[in-house]
C-alpha cells in the first residue's frame, strides 16, 4: 500500500476509534480491524489496541466511559483549537480557518459538529492534504490530549498517538508551546464565538 494510501486508512480508522461508540461505529469494527494489516506497524498496532478495547467491552460501558472522558474532562478535550486559544475571541478565528479547509475540499462538517472535532479532521485528512495541514498546525494540541489521555490511563491514548506517528516530529517551539500550557491552561474568555453556536468545549459528540 503507497504512503498516501495508507496514510488515508489510518486517518479514517483512527476517527472511527474516537468517535462516540454508537452502533453504526461499533458494526464498522471487523472493517477496521482488517484495513490495520496494511498499515505500518508503529500506527497499526496503537489502533489495534483501541479496536481491541471496543470489542472486549461492553456497549453501555464503552458509552459511559466516553461521555465522561471527553465531556468531562476539559484536558482531554477533543476540539484541537480549544489547546491553544480557549474560549476566547482567537478561538472563534481560529475556527473559521478550520472550516475554511473543508470548504477548499469541497467538504461539509457534519451537522453538530465543529469543524476543529479531531474525528472530524481526520476524516478531511483522509480525502485532503487540508486535514494534514491542520493537524501539523495543531500539534501542540494533539501533544496535551496524549498526556491528558495518558494521565487518565484511557485506551483512546493510543488512537491520538497514532496520528502523531503519521506527522513530522514536534518542532522545539512546539515543544515549549506544550509545556506552558500543560501548566498554565487554554486561556479562557466566554466572548467570540457564537457564530459557531459554542457553548461547552469539553469535547465529545459535537
Amino acid at each position: 500500500m503507497n504512503q498516501p494510501t495508507w496514510r488515508a486508512v489510518a486517518a479514517r480508522a483512527a476517527s472511527l476509534l474516537l468517535r462516540y461508540p454508537d452502533e453504526e461505529v461499533l458494526a464498522a469494527l471487523p472493517t477496521v480491524r482488517a484495513a490495520l494489516d496494511g498499515l505500518p506497524a508503529e500506527v497499526a498496532a496503537p489502533l489495534r489496541d483501541v479496536v481491541t478495547h471496543r470489542e472486549t467491552t461492553a456497549p453501555v460501558d464503552l458509552r459511559a466511559a466516553y461521555v465522561q472522558l471527553f465531556d468531562f474532562r476539559r484536558r482531554c478535550c477533543l476540539h484541537l483549537t480549544y489547546y491553544t486559544c480557549g474560549d476566547t475571541r482567537r478561538r472563534g478565528e481560529a475556527l473559521v480557518g478550520f472550516s475554511a479547509s473543508y470548504k477548499e475540499a469541497g467538504l461539509e462538517v457534519v451537522d453538530g459538529e465543529l469543524p476543529d472535532f479531531l474525528p472530524a479532521v481526520l476524516d478531511l485528512a483522509a480525502v485532503a492534504d487540508g486535514g494534514w495541514r491542520l493537524l501539523r498546525d495543531n500539534r501542540v494540541g494533539l501533544d496535551l490530549l496524549v498526556e491528558a489521555l495518558g494521565r487518565e490511563r484511557s485506551p483512546y491514548r493510543q488512537a491520538v498517538a497514532a496520528v502523531r506517528e503519521m506527522l513530522p516530529a514536534a518542532r522545539p517551539a512546539d515543544l515549549a508551546a506544550a509545556a506552558r500550557l500543560a501548566r498554565t491552561g487554554p486561556p479562557v474568555e466566554q466572548v467570540g464565538l457564537e457564530p459557531f453556536g459554542l457553548v461547552d468545549t469539553t469535547g465529545g459528540r459535537r
